[in-house]
């Protein structure tokens, strides 16, 4: 699978690269990898870091301090051994967990990681059953699928937690250091010095022999054993190759081979390069160690030879390769699932909370996809009086998908047997493989705060999150202001006909108040400035308000306001972004201000089509302005709209899904602005020119009407000045 280049950060000489892969941001389609991100605060401060105690740094506890370092917390991690070096031979990094580690900045390739291209199967004679080429199949993955090296992606993990190079501050690993205590309810560990450690967090990473999760559940948890132990060791491969008989077992790049006998198989795959191969020969576990447990027992090649003695010759001389001094066993243990993973302030991650059995080769991965979770419910900002809750939130994203990961891995390693039906591994592959967990996590994460949060705008399209508006950001922080809201609103008034306006009401509930036929409406033009929602820029308004309407609503009772029936915007932004615009008469078109000291002029018009001229002219300042001296002219009880919503599908065509009339009170909007400079004028006209369809294939039914209303008298023109918001739509409220 490609990936795209990197630059390294640092290069020591060592045996080991410890090169870190730097550039793109990870790219999930490509499976590149890279660190380069920034820590970003919505409410603009940097908040205070947790201090988070990881006991355990084994490949769970290293990646839960990379995440966590990420996001910008202090990191400690304690380890009882003395070097933190993780024992064992090689492991696979399937595309559920490579994904997380190449979006952490770490490209395993870089550290010696091979594609895994083939599977082989043969059968407990020797003869081969199946071969599975992967280099299709593979591509059905976001990222690759690789073997590494154990110890390699261990140090890769610590180097990256711990060096100074990369985001956030490096991590604190203490060796030696034995946790004896934790004190769950007030995150503070003892260690084995008598030293208590006071945290924010604590989480228990230190394995299938865990202390920490004695202090979850209370009690001593019961490992059992599944049956099953395997030896593990490497070869050289290139010691392999120079064998006639055992070459051809060895000669693909990037290939596992497994043996199967009845109750024992051989899995053999390469790493580091393909240089080396790591093997791992299950099989009863009475005839190697008679049931004793431990994770690194000392076993001999005599032993191995003798467990797998009716396996092919072939096979036989490829496992004599070993260095008798580097052969291990283990016994395959389990575990009854925990009832939970989390008290208080700590929780378990990786084999300390769902030991796994080694069939599916996911228990390196199944703890790095909890420790993505972890620091995705941990991210910059979080409070420490919140952590109890995250740590359960936490428990809540991993808990069935990593116990039935656990359960696949136990029937995958079922001897076969009479009428045992064949399991689906395919159906096993999708499930292990198609998840992300960053993305699962992150997504689950947000949404829990979103429910928390009923401040929220939320409109199409709804997958992006709730959406940020002229008032709010997305979280619903009211906007912060870096300079003063300004605007510039030119109004002409004028005597029309009420026969013609009325019939713009949507409803019988507008009338007149007054039963004249002689009424009067306005066109007004605003202009707002330096509004923060939009960084900083601004945006015109056009709207036709009628005066003098009556509303009834169901009770009987009455409002007198303001009627509009349309707004024309010059921002799309302003039209669609807020929840309380959604349904609004708000249509687009250009809108061109130019304004002097005496004049104030206005075009409209669409993509060059235009079809209004505003003009005011003779602008001469008031000294002393009345209290009709508003943006508006009125001082009724507000202005009222109509929102509509269309339904969708041809049966629902012409209907709406909702509609209904809404008051934005003269009060609210009012208290948002204030007016420091007002001139009237001598003269004003507004002379719209009816446009063909051709011209105004969208506007024209709107421009036509406009165009018709009948204006006898010019009553009055101003322009008004000031700050704040005029137009508000916040205090919006629904009539009936």
């Amino acid at each position: 699978m490609a990936t795209t280049s990197y630059k390294p950060r640092y290069v020591e000489a060592s045996n080991l690269s410890k090169v870190i892969c730097d550039g793109a941001k990870a790219d999930h389609a490509s499976g590149s990898c890279g660190n380069e991100r920034e820590i970003e605060y919505d409410n603009g401060t940097d908040p205070a870091p947790l201090n988070i105690a990881i006991v355990g740094a084994g490949i769970g506890g290293l990646t839960a301090a990379i995440g966590l370092r990420q996001n910008g917390h202090n990191v400690s991690i304690y380890e009882q051994s003395r070097f933190a070096n993780e024992v064992g031979a090689a492991i696979h990094l399937a595309p559920n967990a490579n994904g997380i580690l190449r979006r952490y900045g770490l490209c395993m390739e870089t550290f010696g990681a091979v594609s895994l291209d083939y599977v082989t199967l043969y059968n407990g004679e020797g003869v081969k059953t199946k071969v599975m080429h992967l280099a299709e199949s593979n591509k059905l993955w976001q990222h690759p699928w690789q073997l590494s090296h154990r110890v390699h992606l261990h140090e890769a993990l610590k180097r990256t937690a711990i060096s100074e190079y990369g985001i956030g501050r490096p991590a604190a690993l203490h060796t030696s250091t034995r946790v004896t205590n934790v004190d769950t309810e007030n995150a503070a560990i003892t260690l084995e010095s008598g030293k208590i450690i006071k945290a924010d967090v604590v989480l228990g990473a230190d394995g299938v022999y865990s202390k920490m999760r004695n202090f979850v559940s209370g009690h001593e948890s019961q490992l059992h054993g599944s049956g099953k132990a395997a030896f593990r060791f490497l070869v050289e491969r290139e010691k392999a190759l120079r064998n006639p008989e055992t070459a051809k077992l060895v000669k693909l790049d990037g290939e596992m081979a497994v043996w199967h006998g009845s109750d024992r198989r051989v899995v053999m795959y390469p790493c580091d390069h393909n240089r080396l191969l790591n093997f791992a020969c299950i099989h009863p576990d009475t005839e190697s160690q008679g049931g004793a447990d431990g994770w690194n027992k000392e076993a001999s090649l005599e032993q191995l030879l003798r467990v797998f003695r009716k396996f092919p010759g072939d096979l036989l001389s490829l496992l004599r390769m070993a260095n008798p001094d580097s052969i291990k066993v283990w016994k395959l243990l389990d575990m009854d699932t925990l009832p939970t993973w989390a008290k208080g302030k700590l929780a378990l991650l990786g084999e300390s909370a769902h030991p796994m059995l080694p069939y599916q080769g996911q228990g390196g991965g199944a703890a790095i996809e909890d420790a993505a979770a972890i620091a995705a419910v941990m991210p910059a900002g979080t409070a420490p009086e919140d952590i109890p809750e995250r740590l359960k939130l936490y428990e809540q994203i991993r808990y069935d998908r990593a116990h039935v990961i656990q359960d696949y891995s136990r029937q995958a390693g079922r001897d076969p047997a009479e009428g045992t039906p064949e399991i689906n591994m395919m159906a096993y592959t999708a499930y292990n493989f198609g998840h992300d967990e960053i993305d699962y996590a992150t997504q689950v994460f947000k949404k829990s705060q979103y429910a928390k949060n009923t401040s929220l705008c939320w409109k199409a399209p709804l997958g992006f999150g709730p959406v940020p508006s002229p008032r709010q950001s997305h979280l619903s922080r009211p906007q912060s202001h870096r300079q003063e809201q300004t605007f510039t609103t030119a109004l002409v008034k004028f005597k029309s006909s009420g026969t013609f306006l009325q019939n713009l009401f949507p409803t019988k509930s507008f009338a007149f108040k007054s039963p004249a036929t002689a009424v009067y409406a306005s066109f007004s033009v605003t202009t707002f400035n330096n509004m923060t929602w939009i960084g900083g820029s601004g945006y015109n308004q056009l709207g036709l308000r009628i005066h003098g309407v009556e509303y009834k609503k169901e009770d009987g009772s009455s409002i007198i306001g303001t009627y509009i029936p349309v707004l024309f915007e010059d921002l799309a932004d302003s039209i669609i972004a807020g929840r309380d615009e959604v349904g609004m008469p708000k249509v687009y078109c250009a809108l061109d201000v130019h304004q002097r000291q005496k004049s104030y002029r206005m075009q409209a018009s669409w993509q060059g089509a235009k079809f209004l001229d505003f003009e005011i002219e003779g602008l001469a300042t008031v000294d002393h302005p009345d209290d009709r001296d508003t943006a508006t002219s009125e001082l009724d009880q507000g202005d009222l709209v109509y929102r509509y919503i269309p339904a969708v599908t041809d049966e629902a065509k012409g209907k709406a899904d909702c509609e209904y009339s809404v008051i934005i009170p003269r009060y609210s909007s009012s208290a948002m602005w204030k007016a420091t400079h007002v001139s009237k004028a001598k003269r004003a006209r507004v002379v719209f020119d009816k446009r063909d369809v051709d011209a105004l294939p969208t506007l024209h039914h709107i421009v036509e009407v406009l165009a018709d209303i009948p204006i006898y008298e010019v009553v009055g023109a101003k322009v008004v000045q000031g700050t704040g918001v005029p137009d508000s739509t916040s205090g919006a409220k629904r009539i009936d």
